[in-house]
Parts: structure tokens; sequence; C-alpha cells
């Protein structure tokens, strides 16, 4: 094991300075990276945490936020780092080179959300049918048949 999780993200705001905040968790040590440091910082963590344990998207009213959840195996030591995309553009670097196990998480965020990884090597849907149009996690996603639902129930 490397550095441990608060001194860590000590070392991460001495590099890059305020752009690294240390998000309040009571749980676990969160930092928050801007999109443009995300593959430079999770680069140094690739050192100490071996492990992407997951990778979700929340969609916030103003913007999406990727949650990665890295560990250190076998020590247990847990790290979040999250970066918020704006809805208009949600584009970030892939984490795949780093934690081959972005590959999946990646597709399954781009599948889900919409989130597109810059430089996934096969950045495709996982789980919607190839010819699915949007993105269902998304809280603007309307399927199809709730347009005709509403239409039917309202008279129109």
């Amino acid at each position: 094991m490397g550095v441990e999780p608060p001194s860590l993200a000590a070392i991460l705001r001495e590099k890059y300075g305020p752009r690294v905040e240390l998000v309040p968790d009571a749980t676990v040590t969160s930092l928050l990276v801007p999109p443009d440091l995300l593959l430079s910082v999770a680069t140094e963590l690739a050192g100490s945490f071996n492990l992407l344990l997951d990778l979700t998207p929340v969609d916030w009213p103003e913007y999406f936020e990727v949650v990665y959840f890295l560990w250190v195996v076998p020590e247990g030591e847990e790290l979040r780092l999250k970066v918020r995309l704006p809805k208009a553009h949600p584009t970030i670097a892939s984490v795949s080179s780093l934690w081959p196990a972005a590959l999946c998480l990646e597709r399954e965020a781009y599948d889900l959300f919409g989130i597109v990884f810059e430089g996934h090597p096969d950045l495709r849907r996982i789980l919607c049918p190839d010819d699915f149009v949007g993105h269902p996690l998304r809280k603007d996603f309307v399927l199809p048949e709730q347009d005709r639902w509403a239409e039917e129930a309202s008279g129109r």
C-alpha cells in the first residue's frame, strides 16, 4: 500500500491546488475533481488504489456526476472520486487503461446515461438493444409509449 487516503487527498490538493476538493462525507474520503484533471489524478491514484469497484453516474438537476469507487485490496481502504459534467456535453476521459473494470462500467454509464468516455476502446451499448433510442436512466428520458399514453389519457 502506498499512501493513506486522507494523506493522499492532501498530496493531490498540494499538487493540483483548490481544483481538487475534499468533499464532506461521513463514511469515506471523497474528492471532487474537474473533468480536465480526471486522468491525471486517476493515474496517481491507480498507484495506490488497485481496484475500481464501481463507477456510477448520478443525474442531478444541474449536472451529471460520475462517481468512481476505488479500493485498496486487500487492505480494504476506500476512496470516492467524483467528477461533475455539464448536461449539454457529458464527456470525460476513459480510465479503462488504468483499471480494466472500467471497460464494462463505462459502457454501462454510456448506455444508460449517455456519458461519453473519450479513449474507451469499445464504447457501445451493453444493456439496451443497439437500435434503442436515448438513455433510459436519464431523468429527461421519456418512453415513446409514455407520449402515446398521455395523449390517450387526455383524450387527444
